[in-house]
């Protein structure tokens, strides 16, 4: 029998900490198979494993449990996973412990691998339906942006980290601009400044220490879920297929119109990713 330790290990590009659902394009649902479609490889690590998103009338599943969370991480480690992958990608965390376990295998990781990118997206609610995580979740994701490379706040999740009510698209860089400093260059905050922005269209920062730039893009009505997670897992492969910023920035926002136009065009509750 061939010892798979002596083997070469999996190509890996991406390592995606994220929710999983069995029904449903959230989380690594929707950042796998987007990240996959251009062509980079995934290891997906799931937070939370439920049947549907929290909208539907019936909801099973939960959080991963702690000793299993910290078991995933640390078996892919074992198997080599980080001396090749190029990023790590976070979204939604299923409990504080969870972001603290995450933040010390992240510390970890950077120490043997600098150059690791690390992109979060600090998931904690909207403004439409507020705060949806555990309420001591906020206050853990303190200990992993400073460990991030970029992070992908909405407006409401930029409020949350900086304390204070942000309503203007000046307010919203001024607090976007005090998150950057030692690993952390960038931040993008979508639908940044609402209550500016035209009925039509929605707006993305663009904030880096020394300038800041917006992206308008029509506002496609959709109750669908998933649109931030999209976002972040179409940045990130625009970064990691070596596009800048900005211009990854524009070209994840085109990905996830054509897909709520097309959601819409379909009249489907769930993000539809590819043509049908």
């Amino acid at each position: 029998m061939v010892d798979p330790a002596q083997l070469a290990p999996l190509p890996v590009d991406v390592v995606s900490v994220q929710s999983q659902v069995c029904y449903g394009c959230v989380g690594n649902c929707v950042a796998v198979p987007t990240l996959q479609a251009l062509g980079l490889n995934v290891v997906p690590v799931p937070t939370v494993y439920l049947s549907t998103v929290p909208q539907y009338d019936t909801l099973s599943g939960g959080a991963i449990p702690q000793e299993w969370f910290e078991g995933f991480l640390a078996d892919i480690g074992r198997r080599g996973v980080l001396r090749h992958a190029r990023a790590v990608l976070v979204g939604y965390l299923g409990s504080p412990a969870q972001a603290r376990a995450l933040a010390d295998w992240l510390r970890d990781a950077i120490a043997d691998k600098p150059e690791l990118l690390v992109l979060l997206d600090p998931v904690m609610g909207d403004h439409d339906s507020g705060l949806y995580v555990h309420p001591e979740l906020p206050a853990a994701l303190t200990g992993l942006t400073g460990l991030a490379t970029g992070l992908t706040p909405n407006a409401f999740e930029l409020e949350r980290l900086a304390g204070r009510a942000l309503g203007t698209l000046e307010e919203t860089v001024a607090a976007a601009r005090a998150l950057l400093g030692g690993r952390t260059r960038w931040v993008v905050v979508t639908s940044a400044a609402p209550s500016e922005a035209g009925q039509d269209e929605t707006r993305i920062a663009i904030v880096t220490q020394g300038e800041h730039a917006v992206v308008r893009h029509r506002r496609v009505a959709s109750a669908a879920k998933g649109t931030g997670d999209l976002f972040s897992a179409a940045l990130l492969a625009g970064l990691l297929r070596g596009g800048d910023l900005p211009g990854a920035v524009r070209a994840a926002q085109e990905r996830v119109v054509t897909v709520l136009e097309r959601t819409e065009r379909l009249g489907c509750a769930e993000l539809v990713l590819n043509e049908v």
